[in-house]
């Protein structure tokens, strides 16, 4: 560190300390390297301070007007690259303020007036990570319309339904894409409900006690986009929930990107033949001609840990403070910086890959057929038709099934003859319900598989979305 940037350190401490950290602490000191990226609301927020400050009387108009100012030419440097940020100076805070100082001398030194770092950067990061929010929100509309889009067009496509990854009972495959619906517009309800619990401000809290200058919150709150001024002026300064929130929903929203990239990775294989990808979301090998690899959903599925671990960090941070302000909490911000990148481009090529996805009917419903996938329509039918208590239809089923099984052939191939060897009653009305497309056809309870329900959620949907 010069002797100049020394000094410029200690006067934006003040006159308690008498010399400047040296490089190890300067190095543990500064987040200037990743809170630059705040430069945007950090001056969006101190414009509305002096605003204030000067409404309520505490600066001159000229002192505001030469910080406004100001601030929009800093502003202007750091979105051309032109800025010069130094490590001294610590942070974002005190890089503006020091290059509003040299820009417009003594009425920068009036901006911080009934505010502190504390409050200033609280301020800040909450109005980032609201931004986000907002980008979340678009991201995952934008990925559900692309669901939406496939669930519409294979509405009546028929294909297995797993469990275990065993074939269990057809669905379609509107049904599987509504499924993901239902999943990311939960995801989209919780950034929402997240944002309505952040959209308080805690400008003008300053350290913890808050001011006794005769500040305005409710006008600083208002000029920022906020509902109101956060009531208590300890938790105003200390508090990180909107980023544990948002860590949070990014979170559960990750584990439904990886879910269904998992799905893309199998369904694309050529085991299954269920999918194609298209080339913009595919890469090749460097050896093997023939290969074409699912790599943006390996990617995508990989993310969970960089989401999910930057959570787990910053629960930890925060696990042991207490109140007010403690530096611990400048730790709060590369992880979320780190969360959000990941997120947003997750969300961006899980769209992209939605999008240009290609179906395979042919395989789909060859898929759907296999693996006595109806058994349970048959165990329905004797009930139904019969008049078998169900675990005594279960029971003829599987006997059915080994008969099948033991034939290597399915359930609609066995004779009426044999069937009626594991009972006598069955007649032939029961090949009425042993094709794929009878079965998902039946399942018509609220949230089934048949394509009518299916056309009528994507219709409920596409209502809500405008």
């Amino acid at each position: 560190m010069t002797d100049n940037n020394k000094k410029t350190a200690n006067a934006m401490w003040g006159g308690r300390f008498a010399a400047g950290p040296d490089a190890i602490m300067e190095a543990i000191n500064a987040s200037i390297g990743y809170d630059k990226r705040l430069a945007p609301q950090d001056i969006t927020g101190s414009r509305a301070h002096a605003a204030m400050l000067a409404a309520t009387g505490i600066i001159t108009d000229n002192d505001a007007e030469a910080i406004r100012e100001g601030l929009l030419t800093v502003l202007s440097e750091i979105e051309n690259g032109e800025f010069q940020f130094s490590a001294a100076l610590e942070d974002i805070h005190m890089n503006v303020e020091a290059r509003l100082k040299e820009l417009i001398g003594e009425p920068a030194g009036r901006l911080h007036t009934a505010r502190s770092r504390n409050d200033q950067v609280a301020t800040d990061f909450r109005l980032w990570v609201r931004d986000q929010v907002d980008a979340a929100i678009e991201g995952l509309d934008a990925l559900i319309r692309a669901f939406l889009d496939q669930a519409e067009a294979g509405a009546d496509w028929v294909m297995p339904g797993f469990t275990h990854l065993q074939t269990a009972q057809p669905v379609t495959w509107g049904h599987h894409m509504m499924a993901y619906v239902e999943m990311f517009a939960r995801d989209k309800s919780r950034f929402e409900d997240a944002r309505r619990r952040m959209n308080e401000s805690p400008l003008g809290a300053a350290a913890l006690a808050g001011t006794g200058f005769p500040t305005d919150r409710h006008m600083t709150a208002e000029a920022l986009g906020f509902d109101r001024p956060m009531a208590n002026s300890l938790d105003a300064v200390s508090d990180r929930d909107h980023a544990l929130e948002f860590l949070s929903c990014a979170t559960i929203c990750a584990v439904h990107l990886s879910r269904f990239s998992e799905e893309l990775v199998i369904w694309s294989s050529a085991q299954f033949r269920f999918v194609t990808l298209s080339d913009r979301f595919s890469t090749g090998s460097s050896i093997m001609p023939q290969k074409k690899n699912p790599d943006a959903a390996e990617l995508i599925r990989a993310k969970i840990g960089r989401i999910m671990g930057a959570m787990v960090a910053l629960f930890t941070v925060m696990k042991g403070l207490p109140l007010a302000y403690s530096k611990d909490m400048q730790e709060d911000k590369e992880q979320v910086f780190d969360a959000a990148d990941n997120l947003m481009l997750s969300l961006a090529a899980m769209t992209g890959m939605v999008s240009d996805l290609t179906a395979n009917r042919e395989a789909l419903a060859a898929a759907a057929s296999s693996g006595f996938s109806t058994a349970t329509d048959l165990a329905d039918w004797l009930v139904r038709e019969l008049g078998l208590p169900f675990r005594d239809a279960h029971h003829v089923t599987g006997s059915l099934v080994a008969m099948a099984e033991g034939k290597g052939c399915d359930l609609p191939d066995l004779s009426l003859a044999e069937m009626q060897t594991v009972h006598a009653d069955i007649n032939e009305g029961v090949f009425d319900v042993l094709t794929v497309e009878a079965s998902v056809a039946s399942r018509q309870s609220y949230g089934g598989t048949a394509p009518v329900r299916v056309r009528e959620q994507i219709a409920r949907w596409r209502a809500a979305l405008g």
